[in-house]
């Protein structure tokens, strides 16, 4: 994985004050998409050990209330193995603190992937993993920005076809709750 930026006190991409993440690289493209400098997998900054011990250094500040991962696209097959094992990380180092992952892609196919049977086992794990990462996160704002949909008034998210989903209680639940 490799990544675009590090905000260490991020107050727009979530609730309360956060650190956030812009993973690097995204297939989506969207239209008027405000970060189009993280759409090129080869760009950014190498996501390194030593860059993951200080991004873990900034979370673990007792200001902070919620760790965001962005993009990019965090769910992206290049990145969505190293985000799955930095969100387990995360939620067993701080248990305490709110994650979030902003994605292009909706909760539906995520939680209910099409595993194929033609013995593509990486596409498989891909999947796998992709729907694993919905046990460590709290909140997911899914759905790609569409520019016709574009509202500066909505809370966390860009565009009104885009989710705001309270993860924990839709998994309990078994149905999508939204975040109030």
């Amino acid at each position: 994985m490799r990544y675009n930026s590090i905000r260490s006190m991020d107050i727009s991409n979530g609730e309360g004050i956060g650190v956030s993440l812009f993973v690097q690289g995204c297939h989506f493209h969207c239209k008027d998409c405000f970060n189009t400098e993280t759409w090129d997998f080869d760009g950014g900054k190498a996501w390194d050990k030593s860059t993951k011990d200080t991004f873990l250094k900034l979370c673990e500040k007792p200001y902070i209330d919620r760790i965001t991962i962005l993009g990019g696209e965090p769910l992206a097959n290049e990145n969505v193995r190293s985000v799955l094992e930095l969100v387990q990380e995360i939620h067993d180092r701080f248990p305490q603190k709110k994650i979030w992952i902003y994605t292009g892609y909706v909760w539906e196919s995520i939680l209910y992937p099409i595993i194929t049977d033609n013995l593509d086992f990486e596409r498989d794990q891909i999947l796998e993993d992709r729907r694993h990462i919905l046990d460590y996160i709290d909140v997911l704002i899914d759905g790609r920005f569409e520019t016709k949909k574009k509202d500066r008034n909505l809370h966390w998210k860009g565009s009104s076809n885009q989710r705001v989903i309270d993860v924990r209680k839709s998994l309990e639940e078994k149905k999508i709750i939204l975040k109030d």
